[in-house]
């Protein structure tokens, strides 16, 4: 749906004359006879007739912003609704990420069982290819006495040596075997069963390959591999595990705000009293003026829409302050004018100048004044939340007499022209 608002540059709270104004504005800016190059131009300037022909008719402009804000909030229920989409995807995948690491941990630990035993049955070949180079050694001494004894023993000593390099051979074998299935299983294979064949998932092995060698380099440590090639998918798992078990849990998907405006009065800021608006739903909430100002933002923290399985969003409400006949409000400054004669501006005097609570409050108005000079009463502004106050900034404004005074105009005749007679 076309926002007619933003096409003629103006707020949803534009009066009817600005509104007039900006049409008058865009369209000689757009006028097909002042852009006859551009073959858009007709449309954009019909664009903005339609626009102007909307809202400048107030029964039209009530029928369109209540459209509008039925399409507003079929754009927020959607969004919404995606957002309760993809969290169920995200949970769906969090599940088979979980049963592929628990089938994966399991293939691990069965690993881990097979290279035990490996690792005892080497133990035991080494132990016996020692027993039988001791017995050959012990027999080797006891036979010096003959010829015949001494080549037997020598034949049994090669015997026992060749079974005793054979067990280290087999061993080694073996301890290769464990190896070379070890490596199969790489970090990113282990990632990849876990997670998905994705490049997320490469990613997110090398992450926490980087995080890990930075963790150990930041406390002094030196980078060093894993101890078995085995052992690297059960650090890795063990590390990611760390990771997610240390992280918070996420909070649930915010709701949409409310956004709103209150028009408010200076004496209201001055108050520093609460105000109520009614919102879009019907709900009338109130509204702190506390240290705040005009085009400022207050948030009202869970007091927006509701939805199950979401966190309730907030209420943020824009100042606006009402315009005065004689004030105007500029940050936390108060603005207003005083008229003075040329006489009392050449001459200076001590005038009272009436403040935005009723008040009178008196100034000195200092020789020779030009007009638009300002003179500044501190702590007579808005309260600006911390303790202190704007001040009242009086504009002084050099007036002339209602009626032509003739000894006034012969003297400034005489500035300007000379003596003459």
């Amino acid at each position: 749906m076309r926002d007619f608002y933003s096409i003629l540059g103006v707020k949803r709270d534009a009066g009817a004359d600005e509104i007039k104004a900006a049409w008058r504005t865009k369209a000689k800016t757009v006028h097909p006879d002042q852009n006859r190059d551009d073959p858009q131009a007709h449309n954009r300037f019909a664009e903005i007739g339609r626009a102007y022909e909307v809202l400048k008719d107030p029964a039209k402009r009530s029928r369109y912003d209540q459209q509008r804000m039925k399409v507003e909030a079929l754009e927020r229920e959607q969004t919404i609704m995606q957002q309760r989409q993809a969290a169920r995807e995200a949970a769906e995948k969090a599940k088979q990420a979980k049963a592929n690491a628990e089938r994966v941990l399991e293939e691990l630990a069965r690993a881990e069982a097979e290279k035990a035993k490996a690792d005892a049955a080497q133990a035991a070949q080494a132990a016996k290819a020692k027993a039988a180079k001791d017995q050959a050694a012990e027999t080797k001494t006891k036979a010096q006495a003959g010829a015949s004894s001494d080549s037997a023993e020598t034949t049994a000593a090669s015997g026992a040596e060749k079974a005793a390099a054979g067990g280290a051979s087999a061993g080694a074998s073996q301890g290769a075997t464990a190896s070379v299935g070890g490596t199969a299983s790489g970090t990113e294979e282990t990632v990849s069963r876990i997670f998905g064949d994705s490049p997320e998932a490469a990613a997110a092995a090398e992450n926490l390959r980087r995080e890990q060698e930075a963790a150990d380099l930041s406390e002094g440590l030196p980078l060093k591999p894993a101890a078995s090639p085995l052992l690297a998918p059960i650090e890795l798992f063990s590390s990611l595990v760390r990771r997610l078990r240390g992280a918070p849990p996420p909070l649930p998907e915010k709701a949409p705000d409310i956004f709103a405006e209150a028009v408010v009065a200076i004496t209201d800021l001055l108050d520093q009293k609460s105000v109520p608006i009614t919102l879009n739903d019907g709900r009338e909430v109130r509204v702190p003026l506390e240290g705040v100002s005009d085009g400022h933002v207050v948030r009202l923290k869970n007091q927006g829409l509701k939805f199950q399985g979401l966190q309730r969003g907030d209420v943020a409400v824009t100042i606006k302050v009402a315009k005065a006949e004689r004030f105007l409000v500029d940050q936390f400054d108060i603005r207003t004018v005083l008229p003075i004669t040329l006489e009392n501006a050449v001459l200076g005097c001590e005038s009272q100048v009436e403040g935005p609570d009723g008040t009178m409050v008196p100034l000195t108005v200092p020789a020779w004044s030009n007009s638009d000079q300002v003179i500044r009463i501190d702590e007579l502004g808005l309260p600006n939340g911390e303790g202190g106050r704007g001040a009242l900034v009086v504009e002084l404004r050099v007036m002339l007499w209602e009626k032509p005074d003739e000894k006034v105009t012969d003297l400034m005749r005489l500035m300007r022209e000379g003596l003459y007679i």
